[in-house]
C-alpha cells in the first residue's frame, strides 16, 4: 500500500473535547503525526466522560474519548511553567500545523500565541478554533453548538411552523462549521505553503505548471459560528435576491412541502424526499392516487396533505421498504441509530469499525473515515486512542531532550507522563 496521503505532516493538537478532536482525527486517519498536547492536570475534558470501556486504562477508556483520538500520541505540559512553554516551542520549531481552541488571545497571554511560535518555525500552519472568530464584538463570548446555531440563524430555521426551534442530534456548528472547516484551512493553508507537484495532462495535453509554495505559514482563523452560516447558502442566497425573510417550517427542504416530509406510518416514520415530478408522480400512481399528482407543492396542514398522511399510515415501515423497492420515489424509513448502524449499508461502506483497545475487555467500536480514496485510502487502526501523557518522555526525546532534562521536567511539574486521575487543569480555555 502507498503510504498515506499526510505521512510526514506533524501536529500539534491542543484541543479538548470535540471540534479539534475530530478535526485532528481526520488527519491522523489519513497519516499525519498527531501529537495530543494535554495539561499536567486531567487533560482533555472527554477523558472521564462515560460510557467506558471496561478494562482499559482508566484515561483511556472513554467511548467518547476514543471515538475522537485514535492514531494519536499523549504529551502533558504546563503551560504555565516556563520550561513547560518552552518544549511547546521546540516542538513547534519541528512540525508542520498547531491547532488549539482556547478563547483567543490564551496563548498569545501565556507567551506562545500564534507570532510567537511563528517566529520558532515560519513555516507553521497555526489553526484557531473558536466560537466566534479571533476578532469581532464576540471574540471573547462562551459558547456551545446551540448558542452559534442561535445566533446565525440556522436553530430558528429548524422545526414546524408554529413549533419551537428543534435541536439537531448532530453537532453542525461543532464539526460542520468547527472540525471540518478547519480541517479544509489547514490543508488549504499546507498546500500553498508546499505548493504542488507538476502533473502530465490527460490525453496528452500538457502537464500543468506547479505552483511554487511561500514555504510560510500562516494563521487559519476558524468560527464555528462563520462555519455553520456557510451551511445556509441556498437560503441565504434567496434571502439575498427576493428579501423574503424565511421563517421556520416556510423552507422547501425544511418542512414547508408535502412531497418533501418525513411521515408517520403504521409502526414508526419514513422519509418522503420526492423533489422532482418524476419522484412525486412515481409515488402518487404507486397508491393509486393520480389525483395528487397536482398537490405536490402543497403545504403541510392542507387536505392534500391531510390525505397523503393517512395513506402513510396505512402501511407498516417495511411495506413501505417493499414499495420504495418497486417505485423509485426517493423514500426511506427513519431509523433508530442501532438499526442505522447494523445495516446493510453502514457495512457495506464500512462506517463501523473495531479498534484494539489495551486492556479493553472487548474491541473498541467506533464509526469509519467517511472520505475513500481508492489510492491512498486512510487508515483507522494506526494507533490506539492514547492514554493521558503515555508519550511524553517518547515525544521529548524525539525534541531533542536528554534523559536528564526530561526526567527534571518531569520532577519540576513543568511536563507530566502517565498517571492516575487528575482532578482540576492548569490552563481553562
Amino acid at each position: 500500500m502507498s503510504d498515506l496521503p499526510l505521512s510526514g505532516i506533524r501536529v500539534l493538537d491542543l484541543t479538548r473535547l470535540l471540534p479539534g478532536g475530530f478535526c485532528t482525527l481526520l488527519l491522523a486517519d489519513f497519516g499525519a503525526e498527531v501529537v495530543k498536547v494535554e495539561d499536567t492536570g486531567m487533560g482533555d475534558y472527554i477523558r472521564w466522560a462515560p460510557p467506558y470501556y471496561e478494562g482499559a486504562e482508566d484515561s483511556a477508556k472513554s467511548a467518547l474519548y476514543l471515538s475522537l483520538n485514535r492514531g494519536k500520541r499523549s504529551l502533558r505540559l504546563n503551560l504555565k511553567d516556563e520550561r513547560g512553554r518552552d518544549a511547546l516551542l521546540r516542538l513547534a520549531r519541528d512540525c508542520d500545523v498547531l491547532v488549539e481552541s482556547f478563547r483567543p488571545g490564551v496563548l498569545d497571554r501565556l507567551g506562545v500565541g500564534y507570532e510567537r511560535l511563528a517566529e520558532k518555525n515560519p513555516g507553521l500552519v497555526y489553526c484557531a478554533i473558536s466560537g466566534y472568530g479571533q476578532d469581532g464584538p464576540y471574540r471573547d463570548r462562551s459558547g456551545h453548538d446551540m448558542n452559534y446555531l442561535g445566533l446565525i440563524g440556522l436553530l430558528g430555521l429548524s422545526g414546524e411552523k408554529g413549533g419551537p426551534p428543534v435541536q439537531a442530534a448532530g453537532q453542525v456548528a461543532d464539526l460542520g462549521g468547527g472540525a471540518l472547516m478547519a480541517a479544509f484551512g489547514i490543508m488549504a493553508a499546507l498546500r500553498e505553503r508546499d505548493g504542488g507537484p507538476a502533473r502530465a495532462g490527460a490525453n496528452g495535453t500538457p502537464a500543468r505548471e506547479s505552483r511554487p509554495g511561500s514555504g510560510e505559514g500562516q494563521m487559519v482563523d476558524v468560527s464555528m459560528a462563520d462555519g455553520a452560516l456557510s451551511w445556509l447558502a441556498m437560503v441565504a442566497g434567496s434571502y439575498f435576491a427576493d428579501g423574503q425573510v424565511p421563517r421556520r417550517g416556510d423552507l422547501p427542504l425544511a418542512g414547508s412541502l408535502v412531497c418533501y416530509r418525513p411521515y408517520e406510518c403504521a409502526d414508526g416514520w419514513v422519509s418522503l424526499g420526492a423533489l422532482e415530478p418524476k419522484f412525486w408522480q412515481a409515488w402518487c400512481r404507486g397508491v393509486g392516487r393520480e389525483d395528487l399528482i397536482a398537490a405536490q407543492f402543497e403545504r403541510p396542514g392542507s387536505a392534500p396533505h391531510g390525505e397523503v398522511a393517512e395513506i402513510f399510515k396505512s402501511r407498516t415501515r417495511e411495506q413501505w421498504e417493499a414499495f420504495a423497492r418497486e417505485h423509485d420515489c426517493c423514500l426511506e424509513p427513519v431509523l433508530e441509530l442501532d438499526e442505522a448502524l447494523s445495516s446493510e449499508l453502514i457495512a457495506a461502506r464500512e462506517m463501523v469499525v473495531e479498534v484494539s483497545q489495551p486492556g479493553a475487555e472487548r474491541p473498541v467500536r467506533q464509526l469509519g473515515i467517511p472520505v475513500k480514496l481508492d489510492r491512498t485510502p486512510g487508515r483507522h487502526d494506526r494507533l490506539p486512542g492514547p492514554a493521558l501523557g503515555e508519550h511524553t518522555e517518547e515525544v521529548l526525546a524525539a525534541a531533542g531532550y536528554t534523559e536528564e532534562e526530561i526526567a527534571e521536567l518531569l520532577a519540576g511539574g513543568a511536563a507530566a507522563g502517565p498517571a492516575e486521575t487528575q482532578h482540576g487543569t492548569t490552563l481553562r480555555a
